[in-house]
């Protein structure tokens, strides 16, 4: 732990010297804890506040065509069965990202605790340990499911799956781990406070997830169950197949290192990060990168020629998760609304950005690997995201999506 004059000389050093007036204020454990937190911060990361989004030189981009569904299908017996063989040895992981909350949805507590039922209730947490147990029906044998909260929602989240009795799954076979913290930052890279004792720290993206797990010490557990794969997935789809045996299988098949479930674009202007090629690997260009030349490319039969866009259900390979765990990753800077404490203690909700997040995204993870199997899945059957409470990609629009699925809610 560093003392109080190394304490001060490092935020001197990166001009945050309005930090050490707030350690000076504590009593022994507020400084313990705030010393504590500094002493962790990556200011290489910090120091990118200001720049806007650090835009990354692409390389040379080009289409990546997708298994298809009428292949998958006419494959699917094969597939499946390769794929239940997997599960049945002990191969297949499953990881949940949910270490965000349901602040867009009006809840304060974690996403997944959002109860999306009508007549009665259903959890988001609930509907997908129930798209999981589809599977682990089906080979006889439970998939080890990994849980990464975060400090905000760690507590709630494993007090709620104690409460609800893990929704029926063996509670031997769930860990949970918590993903590493980034500070956030002012227009000018002041670091903010959220409290008297603590800085403004909020989950590092999506992207942490393999790292989290190392640092954790949940890698250990992956390892000694000799789980071979690990498919990860987003809490906000409540469609979604998790350790789906077809996909397990045909990605086994095609002998890639990762796979990548897509859905064809409802438009070329969907908002939707799309798998290609960058200069011969596998990549990932956000919606937001991408030309009006790309977006509106064609093959020469009509189609969008970059066509599929990612959900964030991947299947990753351990050994090659563990070759690049120390590569560093593209860090992404975002604007966004920061509650603070200000000088005199007082909390403020901003309504508009008032300063940046720093994240990693797990899109980038597949850019340090060789090959992806992109995996194309039919929409309306496996996509039915959560972000917001009503509209485009809602908790209304997700309801009617479960219902055309037979699912009673």
């Amino acid at each position: 732990m560093m003392n109080e004059n190394e304490l001060l000389r490092v935020l001197k050093e990166h001009g945050q010297e309005h930090i050490y007036k707030a350690y000076e204020k504590l009593d022994a454990a507020g400084k313990e804890k705030l010393a504590a937190q500094v002493d962790k911060i990556d200011w290489s990361i910090v120091s990118m506040a200001g720049h806007g989004e650090v835009s990354m030189e692409r390389g040379k981009l080009e289409p990546l065509s997708a298994l298809e569904v009428s292949e998958i299908e006419a494959g699917r017996a094969k597939y499946e069965e390769t794929g239940l063989k997997a599960i049945q040895a002990g191969k297949v992981g499953a990881v949940l990202l949910a270490g965000g909350q349901g602040t867009r949805l009006g809840s304060d507590g974690p996403k997944g605790k959002y109860n999306i039922g009508l007549t009665k209730d259903i959890y988001i947490f609930e509907r997908l340990i129930r798209n999981l147990l589809d599977v682990t029906d089906k080979a006889g044998c439970f998939v080890p499911l990994y849980i990464m909260t975060s400090d905000k929602n760690d507590a709630e989240t494993i007090a709620f799956f104690e409460e609800k009795d893990y929704f029926g799954y063996p509670k031997d076979f769930v860990k949970f781990f918590k993903q590493e913290m980034a500070p956030s930052v002012d227009f000018n890279g002041k670091l903010y406070m959220e409290s008297a004792d603590s800085l403004s720290l909020s989950p590092n993206g999506n992207g942490g997830w393999f790292y989290s797990m190392s640092v954790t010490g949940v890698l250990k557990d992956v390892k000694a169950r000799g789980i071979e794969w690990l498919n990860i997935f987003a809490v906000d789809n409540v469609l979604q197949r998790i350790a789906d045996p077809v996909f397990v299988g045909a990605t086994l098949d095609s002998g890639c290192v990762s796979g990548a479930k897509v859905v064809r674009k409802a438009d070329p202007n969907e908002k939707i990060g799309v798998l290609c090629l960058e200069d011969g690997k596998p990549s990932i260009v956000e919606y937001y990168e991408m030309t009006d030349e790309i977006i509106n490319s064609r093959e020469e039969n009509g189609q969008l020629s970059y066509n599929f866009g990612v959900i964030l259900n991947y299947l990753f390979r351990v050994d090659k998760l563990e070759e690049i765990l120390n590569e560093k990753m593209p860090v992404h800077v975002v604007e966004k609304k920061i509650p603070y404490i200000n000088e005199s203690g007082a909390l403020v909700k901003p309504d508009a950005p008032n300063g940046y997040k720093f994240e990693l995204l797990v899109l980038d993870m597949i850019h340090l690997l060789d090959n992806c199997l992109s995996y194309e899945v039919v929409r309306d059957y496996e996509f039915a995201p959560i972000k917001n409470k009503t509209g485009v990609d809602s908790v209304e629009s997700a309801q009617a999506l479960l219902q055309k699925n037979g699912v009673e809610l």
